[in-house]
């Protein structure tokens, strides 16, 4: 199975994508109010914060070893705007008006031709 989705850019850059912004979402949560002090840095939210994005930090490199570049990036940017909307949406009740969602699909259709052109 591991073989399966390491042979997948777009799985493993779905994957990355998600641990990145899971990641984001708890330094959002544990970092409200702006507490940029040591004591916050040395508490387990952060070790786990840490810990993931090593992991995420990982596979981007992976796919930046394996695959085309600019494809790779291209994809990345598709990727990260899908994701962080969906969790913009579902998670912490964010809406956009339209003209915004429909910028976002202008970009994440600029990248999709990008990264099939040939």
């Amino acid at each position: 199975m591991i073989r399966h989705i390491l042979s997948s850019p777009i799985l493993v850059i779905v994957i990355t994508q998600v641990l990145y912004s899971g990641c984001d979402l708890l330094a959002r949560a544990n970092m409200r109010g702006g507490d940029y002090s040591f004591s916050n840095f040395s508490k387990p939210w952060f070790w786990a914060y840490f810990f993931i994005r090593q992991i995420a930090m990982f596979a981007q490199l992976y796919v930046f070893a394996k695959f085309e570049l600019g494809k790779s990036m291209v994809l990345f940017g598709a990727v990260s705007i899908v994701i962080a909307n969906l969790l913009g949406v579902l998670l912490l009740k964010e809406v956009l008006r339209p003209a915004e969602y429909f910028g976002i699909v202008l970009a994440i259709t600029a990248f999709v031709v990008i990264a099939y052109s040939k």
